[in-house]
């Protein structure tokens, strides 16, 4: 609950920070910062496409009310139709826990059919679940370890530019004429604190959609954990010792 509140707290003082700049003041601190505003820029698409992609993946391919999903398994398991069961799973093989239980009960199956009886088929039913569980459940976080990564490069980029900013601004200070002296130590001060605005801009909202789409995943992995671990007890109870 602390984060959540830490994160939009957060979020709240990026947009006053945006907004308090006008569109003429943003435009000038962009064209003075130079290459490293748009290396920065190249990182906050990225961090778009990222972001959208793992939204769909997480909040839209992989939704599903696992509880309902379960219990609608539970009854077939009981009465021992974990054919009907596996046909169910099947229709859900697009999820990460569909798919899970699909290979899982298949794996059941077979073994079952091929006669194998009491502990290893125990076995083969728990060696089904970790199969999928390994083939799969990697994929739920894939991609989110670039966002950290995005975060500090954004963040390194802006106090570079802000070391060339004050290197230019010194040089200026140093040998440039009394005529564009002035001129081009601002150009040096106000690159130097736009680069580093800009890069914390980028990076402060990177971390906050990492932290949420990473809830979303570990709430995902949680649940995946918590029923298929119910599944292959249900079933395990009815296997014969």
């Amino acid at each position: 609950m602390k984060r959540g509140w830490l994160r939009i707290l957060m979020l709240m003082l990026i947009v006053f920070s945006v907004t308090s700049l006008s569109a003429k003041n943003f435009i000038d601190m962009y064209m003075e910062g130079g290459m490293f505003m748009h290396l920065i820029s190249t990182l906050l698409v990225v961090v778009i496409i990222i972001a959208v992609l793992k939204y769909w993946q997480l909040s839209i391919k992989e939704k599903i009310d696992s509880k309902g999903f379960y219990l609608k398994l539970k009854g077939y398991i009981k009465n021992g139709q974990t054919d009907e069961a596996a046909r169910i799973c099947a229709q859900f093989k697009n999820t990460t826990m569909g798919f899970i239980f699909w290979n899982g009960l298949m794996g059941y199956n077979d073994a079952k059919k091929s006669g194998k009886e009491s502990f290893d088929l125990k076995k083969a039913l728990q060696n089904s679940f970790d199969e999928a569980g390994l083939q799969t459940i990697p994929k739920i976080e894939a991609g989110l370890f670039w966002l950290d990564i995005i975060a500090q490069i954004a963040t390194l980029l802006g106090l570079l530019g802000t070391i060339f900013g004050l290197v230019a601004a010194f040089d200026a200070l140093a040998n440039a004429p009394e005529s564009e002296k002035q001129k081009l130590l601002t150009e040096g001060i106000s690159m130097a604190m736009g680069t580093t605005a800009y890069g914390l801009m980028v990076a402060i909202p990177t971390m906050l959609i990492k932290g949420g789409l990473q809830a979303r995943a570990d709430r995902i992995i949680n649940n995946i954990d918590e029923y298929s671990v119910k599944v292959i007890n249900q079933i395990t109870y009815s296997i014969k010792e």
